[in-house]
């Protein structure tokens, strides 16, 4: 396959994962952006991506969005190893950036900004509460992108964009919000840290594929 759709799943995966952790760590020098901060970093960085490489890629700079689109047939199957290749490479050198740039204190703080479920959260909880938030945000991505008649009103990557603000502010203090196992595997890979792991690769998917089946075969049918 060409390599302009790689890099620019490598550079919308980038945008998104630097500016998200460097929030979180920026928020634990005393920064003070809080999570309305972190949650706008994310979706501000999300939208641009989108907007800037959508018509390269495709824009999926996620391995759940990458997975969605093979199911429904949006997705060559050769072409979703390199995808996922190329998102979790650009996570893993924005993970590595901001480990190298900021205090050591804050990065131990905030364990990286890897997204890992708070104290009281049960496994189940982190399941339910990812495998809902990737949901909404792969509905988002059909509903503004894919769908015809979201793609008439023109909001596709600011639409994208704040469906992922939102979900880290309803969801940010449960589970880290990931959404995205590229996401929760550059920072931990860098920062060794596999705590819960597997959970935010099995949700994620799960909500993503059930979401862009449901689309699809519901939604999108005459």
């Amino acid at each position: 396959m060409k390599i302009q759709p790689l890099v620019a799943e490598f550079l919308g995966t980038f945008f998104l994962c630097f500016a998200g952790i460097a929030a979180i760590l920026s928020a634990a020098t005393g920064s003070g952006a809080g999570i309305v901060g972190i949650a706008l970093a994310h979706g501000l960085a999300l939208s641009i991506a989108v907007n800037a490489f959508g018509g390269i890629s495709g824009a999926h700079f996620n391995p759940d969005v990458s997975l969605g689109f093979l199911v429904t047939r949006r997705l060559p199957l050769l072409s979703v190893g390199p995808y996922i290749v190329a998102q979790l490479l650009g996570a893993t050198v924005a993970a590595a950036i901001c480990r190298g740039v900021f205090p050591v204190e804050a990065v131990a703080q905030a364990q990286l900004g890897i997204p890992l479920p708070a104290a009281w959260a049960t496994p189940a909880v982190v399941l339910v509460f990812e495998f809902v938030m990737t949901y909404l945000l792969m509905t988002a991505i059909f509903g503004t992108a894919v769908d015809p008649r979201g793609q008439a009103v023109k909001i596709g990557g600011f639409g994208i964009g704040l469906t992922v603000a939102f979900d880290i502010l309803a969801g940010g203090a449960v589970t880290g919000a990931s959404m995205n196992p590229a996401r929760s595997f550059g920072p931990a890979l860098v920062l060794g840290n596999w705590h819960a792991h597997l959970f935010y690769w099995l949700a994620p998917i799960a909500g993503a594929c059930c979401a862009a089946l449901v689309y699809e075969h519901v939604l999108l049918k005459e």
